[in-house]
C-alpha cells in the first residue's frame, strides 16, 4: 500500500509538469502578469480518493483517476508543488468536509505574490469544512423525543456543549424559562477563593436544586457588568441556599462580585428539558435526547454536534522570521466548532477574548479570507494574533458565534517588535449573531496593534460592544494608534443583557485613530451605559468625525475620561437619558465638540460630570423636538456662554427629512451650515457587495433574555 501511494504521488508531479500547465487562473489567483508562474490546479471532492492524482475535477470513467478525497491530502500535495515555484490552486467541490484535525498551515504552505497558494470553491459550489460529527441513528421514544447513544462521549473522549439542527442553533434546557433568576444574598467567597475572587452565593429556594441530575454538569452563569462568567457547580447547601462554584470570579473588583440583585441563570438542567428545540447530553451514559421542532423529521434532519476547537490553525514562527504568506482562502464555509466549559469555569474581565478563533494565526503575513463563512460556531471566528501583519479579511459572512467575530492583536505588549500584530484589513464583512454562548464577546476586537482598517462592515446582534478598539486602561504605554474604523453599519448593540458598551469602544493613548462615516444605532444596555461612541479610560488623541449616532439609551457621545480627542460634524441623535455624556474632570482638555448636531425628543442634554472647563464646545447645533426648555447641564444658554462653552452654536431646527425613521438627510434650507456643519453620505457605510442578499435573518434565536431599544 506505502509503494502504491508513493507511486500515485509520483503521478501527481507528473501531472503537474512544465508542458500540462496551461491553466492560468485570473479568479483565483488575480490578473495573470507577464512571465508569472503557472498555475496547477489540485482538486477536492466528496467523490475523490487521497489515492489519486488529484489534478481531475471528477472521477474519470474507469474510476482510476480523479480528485483527491481530503483537504489533507490536497495541502501535502500542494506542498510539493510549492517546492517547484509554481502558483497553486487548491479547487474544493461543493459538500461537507468532516475534519478529524485541524488544517495546519506552516512556512512550507507559503506562496509569494506572484504566486501564491489559493484554497478556493469550485464555480459556485458551496463546500463546507466542518470541525463536527453528523448524528444519525436516532430513535424516538414514545413522547416523540429524538435519543442516540453516542459511545465517545460515555468514554470521556468527548462532549460538547452545542447542537445544530438543519443549519440552526439549538440550547440546551435553562432556568428560568422567561427572564432571569436574582440572587437572594451575598456571601463571603470559600476559603480558596477569599483575595482573588468570588466564588458563591445565595439563591431563593427552588432556583438551585443539590438533586439535579449529573449536578456536576449543571452550569450557573451569573451576570456582572459588563460581562457574564459561565460556572460549574462544585456544591448546593440547600439548607442555607448557597451554591458553590469550581472556579471563581478574576479579580475582587466589585465588578466582578456576586451580589444580591444579580441576574443569573441556569443552564444544562435535565430536569427542565422540556421545550422544543431543547437537548440533554448526558455525560455519563453517553445519551443525547433532543425535543424536535414541529415538522422536524429525525430520518431527515441534519443534526451536527461539534468536535473540533478549531478548523485552521496558521503557525509561522516568529522568533526565526519564518512567516505563513501568500496563503489565499476564497469561498469556502467553515462551520462546527466546539467549546466546552472548563473544569474552574470561564470568568474573564472584558470582551471575552480570552477565547480562541476558530481561524487562528500566528506569524501570518499577505494572507487573504475572501468571500468566506465562518458559521456555528463556539468561540470567535478568526484571531489574528501574534506577529500578524498586512493581512486581509474581506466579503466574508461571520454569523451564528457562541463568542465574537474577529480578533487583532494581543492583550499584552510583546518585547519583540516583530511579535506586535499590524497593518490588517477587515472589509466588507457581515458580522452577526455573535454572543451566542459568551455575551460579551463583540464583533471586532483590536488590542496593542496598530495601523488596521476595519471598513464598510455590518455588525449586529451582539449582546456588548460592536468595534473595541484598545487595550490599556489610562494613559499608560499602548499600541493601538492609527486604527481606521470607517463607513460600518453597527446596530442592535447591547439588547438589554449587559451594560456599560458602545457601539464604537475606545481604550488608551492612540494618536492617529480615526473613526469617520460610522451610522450606528439602537445600543441598549441592561443598567447604565448605552452609548453610540464611548471614548473609555484613558482614550487620547482620536478624531471622531462624520458619523450617524441615534436611538442609544444613553447617549449617543460618552467620554468617561481621556485627552484632546476631537468630535467634530457628527450627527447623535434620540439618546433617551442623555445625548452627550463626560465623567472624569481633568487637569488637561477632554475633548472638543464642534460642527455637531444634537437632537432629542426626551432625557436631557447634558448627562454626568461637566465640573471645571476642560472641555470645549462651540458651533455645534442643538434641537429639541419635545419643545422643551434647553438645559445645560444646570445652567441657561446664557450661563453656559459665560462659562465659555458653545459661544457660537445656535439653537434650531435642523430640519432633518424624517428622523423618526432614520433619515437624518437635510431638507434645503436647513441651518445646519450656519455652523459649518458639513453634510455626509452615510448610505455608504455598510456591505459594499450583495447587501441584500448576503444578510441574514434579523429573527435568530436569542441566546439570553433581551430588551430592545425603545
Amino acid at each position: 500500500m506505502q509503494v502504491f501511494r508513493w507511486m500515485a504521488f509520483l503521478l501527481v508531479l507528473a501531472a503537474f509538469s512544465t508542458n500540462a500547465l496551461a491553466l492560468q487562473t485570473k479568479g483565483a489567483v488575480g490578473k495573470v502578469r507577464k512571465n508569472s508562474p503557472k498555475v496547477a490546479r489540485i482538486y477536492v471532492s466528496k467523490l475523490g480518493n487521497d489515492a489519486w492524482t488529484g489534478r481531475l475535477s471528477r472521477p474519470n470513467a474507469s474510476r482510476t483517476d480523479g480528485p483527491f478525497a481530503t483537504l489533507h491530502r490536497a495541502q501535502q500535495a500542494a506542498r510539493e508543488l510549492r517546492k517547484r515555484g509554481l502558483a497553486v490552486e487548491v479547487v474544493v467541490r461543493g459538500g461537507t468536509y468532516f475534519l478529524e484535525k485541524p488544517l495546519v498551515f506552516s512556512p512550507e504552505d507559503s506562496g509569494t505574490p506572484e504566486a501564491p497558494v489559493v484554497y478556493t470553491a469550485y464555480g459556485r459550489e458551496k463546500p463546507i469544512i466542518s470541525g463536527g460529527v453528523r448524528l444519525t441513528g436516532w430513535r424516538v421514544d414514545s413522547s416523540g423525543r429524538w435519543v442516540l447513544n453516542i459511545p465517545e462521549v460515555a468514554r470521556g473522549q468527548w462532549t460538547f456543549t452545542q447542537l445544530f439542527v438543519n443549519g440552526q442553533r439549538r440550547y440546551r434546557p435553562r432556568l428560568p424559562k422567561k427572564g432571569y433568576y436574582f440572587i437572594a444574598g451575598e456571601v463571603l467567597p470559600t476559603d480558596r477563593a477569599a483575595g482573588q475572587g468570588f466564588d458563591r452565593f445565595r439563591f431563593e429556594p427552588g432556583q438551585i436544586s443539590a438533586s439535579w441530575h449529573n449536578l456536576q454538569d449543571v452550569e450557573v452563569l451569573p451576570f456582572h457588568i459588563w460581562t457574564m462568567s459561565r460556572f460549574r457547580i462544585d456544591s448546593v447547601d440547600e439548607k442555607e441556599h448557597i451554591v458553590t462554584f469550581t472556579g471563581r470570579t478574576r479579580s475582587t473588583q466589585w465588578y466582578t462580585a456576586l451580589p444580591k440583585g444579580g441576574r443569573f441563570l441556569v443552564e444544562n438542567v435535565r430536569e427542565a428539558l422540556s421545550e422544543p428545540g431543547e437537548w440533554y447530553l448526558d455525560r455519563k451514559s453517553g445519551e443525547l435526547t433532543y425535543i424536535p421542532k414541529p415538522g422536524e423529521d429525525s430520518s431527515r434532519s441534519v443534526v451536527i454536534a461539534p468536535r473540533l476547537e478549531r478548523l485552521v490553525e496558521i503557525k509561522g514562527d516568529v522568533a526565526n522570521r519564518r512567516w505563513v504568506e501568500h496563503v489565499v482562502f476564497r469561498g469556502l464555509t467553515f462551520a462546527h466548532t466546539n467549546w466546552v466549559t472548563p473544569p474552574e469555569g470561564n470568568s474573564f474581565p472584558q470582551a471575552e477574548v480570552n477565547l480562541d478563533g476558530a481561524i487562528t494565526a500566528v506569524g501570518a503575513r499577505n494572507c487573504v479570507l475572501e468571500r468566506c463563512t465562518i458559521t456555528h460556531i463556539g468561540n470567535y471566528a478568526i484571531e489574528l494574533g501574534e506577529g500578524c501583519r498586512n493581512n486581509r479579511i474581506e466579503g466574508c459572512d461571520l454569523t451564528d458565534m457562541g463568542g465574537g467575530g474577529v480578533k487583532i492583536g494581543l492583550m499584552g505588549i510583546p518585547a519583540d517588535e516583530e511579535a506586535v500584530a499590524s497593518h490588517n484589513t477587515v472589509r466588507d464583512c457581515l458580522i452577526a449573531h455573535g454572543g451566542r454562548m459568551h455575551p460579551a464577546a463583540v464583533g471586532v476586537w483590536i488590542g496593542h496593534s496598530h495601523d488596521n482598517r476595519v471598513q464598510h462592515n455590518e455588525i449586529f446582534d451582539f449582546y456588548y460592544t460592536g468595534v473595541s478598539v484598545g487595550w490599556s486602561w489610562g494613559y499608560g504605554r499602548s499600541l493601538a494608534h492609527h486604527n481606521l474604523i470607517e463607513y460600518n453599519h453597527i446596530h442592535e448593540i447591547g439588547q438589554g443583557v449587559l451594560s456599560d458598551m458602545g457601539g464604537i469602544y475606545t481604550l488608551g493613548i492612540s494618536p492617529g485613530t480615526v473613526l469617520r462615516f460610522n451610522h450606528i444605532h439602537d445600543v441598549e444596555s441592561f443598567d447604565y451605559g448605552g452609548w453610540g461612541i464611548y471614548p473609555d479610560e484613558g482614550s487620547t488623541d482620536i478624531l471622531i468625525e462624520n458619523n450617524l449616532v441615534y436611538r442609544l439609551k444613553s447617549a449617543g457621545f460618552h467620554q468617561h475620561y481621556g485627552r484632546n480627542n476631537m468630535v467634530r460634524n457628527n450627527i447623535f441623535a434620540l439618546g433617551r437619558e442623555f445625548q452627550i455624556m463626560r465623567s472624569r474632570a481633568e487637569e488637561h482638555l477632554s475633548f472638543t465638540f464642534t460642527n455637531n448636531i444634537v437632537y432629542w425628543k426626551q432625557g436631557e442634554l447634558l448627562g454626568s460630570n461637566w465640573s471645571g472647563s476642560n472641555y470645549k464646545l462651540d458651533y455645534n447645533l442643538y434641537w429639541n423636538a419635545a419643545g422643551r426648555p434647553f438645559n445645560f447641564a444646570g445652567m441657561t444658554l446664557e450661563q453656559w456662554r459665560e462659562h465659555g462653552q458653545d459661544v457660537h452654536s445656535i439653537i434650531a431646527d435642523p430640519m432633518f427629512v424624517d428622523p423618526d425613521r432614520g433619515d437624518f438627510r437635510l431638507k434645503p434650507g436647513s441651518p445646519a451650515e450656519k455652523i459649518g456643519f458639513k453634510p455626509f453620505d452615510i448610505s455608504k457605510s455598510g456591505l459594499l457587495t450583495d447587501a441584500a442578499k448576503r444578510k441574514p435573518s434579523r429573527k435568530a434565536p436569542e441566546a439570553f433574555p433581551t430588551r430592545k431599544a425603545s
